[in-house]
């Protein structure tokens, strides 16, 4: 896929939404995932029922908040967030999960301008979640300092947001169990977990 494909429909909707890609700016030494966080990791969070009256509305409202008081953006207002590879959707790759040929979503960095519409407009548009008002997504500092995400349940959506990821003795331990266990579904993410600990002063299991 070239460039000019994901630039048509990836990078465009999110523009619509009011994320600006910006290319290749990830800082060197990324944590390329965040999983394992437990009920003593999270900061901060907030869920809406589906029928909760303007609920879009809510929710880019709630999200900004997080957003702001949890330190996700920089002065700027750049941070990142996982999009899947090539042009293949959220909702594609929810399905296509551990189906063999799946890839790992990787960060991409965005900066939020100054009209948005994350939870409309963002989930609408298949990367950030599956329609408007159903988001899905991953978020984090460009220094790691906060992660944030979205899934949508039975009842509801969720978001919460992680304090220093990439100090969480969970989120380590789990990341250390990615790099030792061999997932033939996801060898480019146990190689980009691997390579990222590796590059750390030290690990849970080395403690």
């Amino acid at each position: 896929m070239g460039i000019q494909e994901r630039d048509r429909k990836v990078y465009r909707p999110l523009g619509r939404a009011g994320l600006r890609v910006i290319p290749n700016a990830i800082p060197d030494g990324t944590m390329p995932c965040v999983c394992g966080y437990r009920a003593e990791d999270v900061a901060d969070s907030f869920f809406h029922r589906y029928d909760t009256p303007r609920l879009v509305e809510r929710l880019n409202a709630d999200w900004y908040d997080l957003a702001v008081s949890s330190g996700l953006f920089d002065h700027q207002r750049e941070f990142l967030v996982q999009l899947p590879q090539g042009t293949r959707s959220h909702q594609a790759s929810l399905e296509h999960m551990h189906s063999g040929n799946d890839a790992p979503a990787l960060w991409t960095r965005v900066r939020l301008l100054e009209r948005w519409d994350i939870m409309g407009r963002g989930a609408g548009s298949a990367f950030l979640g599956v329609h408007a008002g159903h988001p899905g997504f991953a978020m984090m500092a460009l220094d790691a300092s906060v992660f944030v995400c979205a899934s949508t349940g039975e009842a509801g959506i969720d978001v919460l947001a992680v304090r220093r990821p990439d100090r969480s003795e969970n989120v380590l331990r789990q990341l250390e169990w990615i790099a030792r266990h061999s997932d033939p579904y996801n060898r480019e993410l146990q190689q980009r977990v691997a390579v990222w600990l590796a590059g750390r002063p030290g690990t849970i299991s080395g403690r």
